[in-house]
């Protein structure tokens, strides 16, 4: 766990970046800071590892005052990635991986193997770990930094816009990497960003910060979404914040029922029972199918983009096991917003 008890920072040019926070990061989840340029958020997750020391105000990492400790092993004990991923340019992709077990100690063996072990975890390829920096995809440069962060396995990693600097599709990429690491790994993660649709996909709670390093509202994605502390919290998610909430309710709930037959379009599979498009007297228009984990924002946007209004649902294999209706999924969608209001 993670503790800010009225935390300050005043830079000496007079400039307060944050200002009395307290806040509490829990341990094992991801808590996500956002807010506009300037607001404190990478100000707050520096002060952690002491990169940047805060004027007043206590830090505590499990349980210990932060200020107390030595920089040095505290970073050491503390993983960090940031959004060009810091690699060294003139060592290995494996050398750059096995930096901190060197520096803590361990033997060249021993942290060669540890790196090798982790090019695995994030999804790279071995080979990947005779190569250098530059050879590397900014993908794939991001995944080594992540997995350099994790190399002498700490408890507490923090990443300040790790993913900024790629493109959309690689961004949600390792998005996707970063969850499956999460419940493989369970660290404490501090992760700041600017973009709401990534911290809503990826925090358990979300610290909103206003300029001036004001902590405005701290909490879970879909208290955050269905009730905004105020307008500038409600301005900061922005008007689809309603659709924001449709994407962390998944299918699973949606009934569904045999597909339909002998109409103006009929939905034609494979020979194993996959989907493939729908099809009328002369036209085809692919399908998308989805499965139970799928969001309802997903179910509604196919539901919009099918002829029928029907999606296809499949299973873990990708067999067809039922449609579900467009008005099905807008009354899932309505009771979705009306218990998470409840709820908060």
């Amino acid at each position: 766990m993670i503790q800010f008890d009225a935390v300050h920072k005043r830079f000496p040019n007079g400039t307060t970046a944050v200002h009395d926070l307290s806040l509490e990061v829990p341990e094992g989840g991801v808590t996500v800071l956002v807010g506009s340029s300037g607001c404190g958020k990478t100000t707050t997750l520096r002060m952690i590892n002491r990169m940047v020391e805060p004027t007043s105000g206590t830090i505590r990492v499990g349980g210990k005052d932060v200020t107390r400790q030595d920089a040095a092993d505290l970073r050491r004990s503390i993983g960090y990635v940031i959004q060009q991923s810091g690699l060294f340019p003139h060592r290995t992709v494996l050398d750059n991986i096995a930096t901190v077990p060197l520096l803590l100690g361990w033997s060249r063996r021993r942290a060669r193997a540890r790196a090798a072990e982790l090019l695995e975890t994030v999804g790279l390829a071995a080979d990947a770990g005779k190569r250098y920096p530059h050879q590397l995809s900014g993908g794939q440069q991001q995944r080594v930094g992540v997995a350099r962060a994790l190399a002498a396995d700490p408890p507490v990693l923090l990443m300040d816009e790790p993913f900024g600097a790629v493109d959309p599709v690689v961004r949600t990429q390792l998005q996707d990497e970063l969850l499956r690491l999460q419940k493989e790994l369970n660290k404490t993660i501090v992760f700041v960003t600017h973009d709401v649709d990534e911290a809503v996909r990826l925090g358990d709670q979300i610290a909103i910060f206003r300029t001036g390093g004001h902590l405005v509202q701290c909490a879970s994605p879909t208290e955050l979404l269905a009730r905004p502390a105020d307008d500038f919290v409600a301005d900061f998610l922005g008007a689809e914040r309603g659709l924001k909430l449709l994407s962390l309710r998944t299918l699973a709930d949606v009934p569904k029922g045999p597909a339909p037959e002998g109409g103006d379009w009929s939905l034609v599979l494979d020979a194993a029972d996959k989907p493939l498009h729908w099809a009328s007297k002369d036209t085809e228009i692919p399908v998308r199918p989805l499965k139970d984990d799928d969001s309802l924002l997903s179910a509604l946007n196919e539901s919009i983009a099918s002829p029928t209004g029907l999606i296809a649902r499949v299973d873990a294999d990708g067999v067809l096991t039922g449609v579900s209706s467009r008005d099905d999924i807008h009354r899932h969608a309505g009771q979705a917003h009306t218990e998470a209001r409840v709820a908060a």
